[in-house]
């Protein structure tokens, strides 16, 4: 095999990974992609080629304590699959940038420490994106590292969609709106064009439903606005999150109900969204096949927020030309497309329920005013043309 590039992508348990082959004319060809899950219980490593066949399957057991053990177990299956091939280098999801960092960076250790400064916004993933980071560092010091930020791709808003209404001294400690899922917007972006060039560069809004869950309004291609804010806490209901809450909330379980900032963390966190309503799971399949009025009322709510948000987005626009739905639940659960759809039937949205129905790429009539695309996303790609682009510059 040629030279390669690793892109990582670090969670509490579980790395996944994704290998890209460097080919000619600057063109990164996905090799292979993986996970090590279960870390800290009982690991399980595995990897598919290309083509989505699963060719390596192993379990790891108990010895996978934390992503150190989990980044060493990768280099030895990396060494043992790809020989003497060079690793160029490794590009790492990081959620959050902050004000400093408004595109992918090399990474050197001064960076990570600012890094580690903003785990307070972003407590469920900057830890053990950073971890992963440090991990390579301690193994491999001489590789490159190249950091590609959730945050990223909404730099550069109009400032009214990035403030928030609070006094300057405040505002100045980088209280402000950042917006994330942006390297999935970026990539829905980039392939805009090839996918619907007649509502590529007007006003697209894109549905990024899955565990986690946002919207982000397009203008030209360009974020113009998102339902996430400050943190990823914000504007959808999401698989364990609750998406916006009247501030009020917030301090009603800290002054009387007596909760602490621990507590308050994990209920907002880990408790709450779909999970907190139905009760039974925040698995939008599981909920979808279930007869539990509870469930019920966690996928209306649900949806709900989708259509109350859109309906916002599409003021922000102007209107709408295009709505595109990605992620794991926008990319597969037919029923909540057809139901997002039909709260938007108002924006001129007129589903074709048969292309629905059997996943196809647009899903609207060709009476519809706005066109509804499904398109799957790809952060991993996103990451590995980051990553290439720095390491060329070298």
């Amino acid at each position: 095999m040629d030279d390669y590039a690793l892109v990582l992508n670090a969670g509490s348990s579980s790395l996944k990974f994704s290998v890209y082959q460097r080919g000619g004319q600057g063109v990164w060809r996905l090799a292979a992609r993986g996970q090590i899950e279960g870390i800290g219980t009982s690991a399980l490593m595995s990897a598919k080629d290309a083509e989505g066949r699963l060719f390596f399957e192993q379990a790891l057991g108990s010895s996978i304590r934390d992503g150190h053990g989990a980044v060493d177990a990768l280099r030895s299956w990396l060494r043992g699959t790809y020989g003497n091939a060079r690793l160029l280098g490794i590009g790492h999801r990081v959620v959050h940038g902050g004000v400093k960092y408004a595109r992918p960076v090399i990474v050197t250790p001064g960076i990570l420490a600012d890094l580690h400064t903003l785990t307070p916004l972003a407590p469920l993933h900057q830890p053990f994106n950073l971890a992963a980071i440090e991990a390579v560092f301690e193994r491999q010091p001489d590789i490159p590292q190249v950091a590609c930020f959730d945050t990223s791709f909404h730099v550069g808003r109009p400032q009214v969609a990035q403030i928030l209404p609070l006094p300057e001294r405040i505002r100045s400690q980088g209280l402000q709106r950042y917006g994330f899922h942006g390297l999935s917007y970026e990539y829905i972006a980039s392939v805009l064009p090839e996918v619907s060039p007649t509502i590529a560069d007007g006003r697209v809004i894109v549905a990024h439903l899955g565990s986690g869950a946002s919207l982000c309004a397009l203008q030209a291609r360009k974020s113009m606005d998102s339902t996430m804010g400050f943190t990823a806490l914000d504007g959808l209901c999401m698989g364990t999150r609750p998406g916006s809450l009247d501030p009020g909330v917030i301090l009603y379980l800290f002054q009387t109900l007596g909760l602490s900032t621990t507590q308050v963390e994990s209920l907002l966190y880990k408790e709450s969204g779909l999970l907190g309503l139905s009760g039974l799971t925040n698995d939008m399949r599981v909920l979808l096949n279930s007869n539990e009025p509870h469930a019920r009322l966690a996928i209306d709510y649900f949806v709900y927020r989708a259509a109350k948000e859109i309906a916002g987005l599409a003021a922000v626009l102007g209107g709408v030309d295009g709505l595109v739905f990605t992620a794991g639940i926008g990319e597969n659960a037919v029923r909540i497309r057809e139901r997002v759809c039909k709260d938007a039937a108002w924006l001129g949205v007129e589903l074709d329920p048969a292309s629905n129905g059997r996943g196809e790429p647009c899903i609207t009539t060709p009476r519809s005013r706005v066109a509804c695309w499904v398109v799957p996303t790809n952060e991993e790609l996103m990451i590995a043309r980051h990553t290439a682009r720095l390491l060329e510059k070298r």
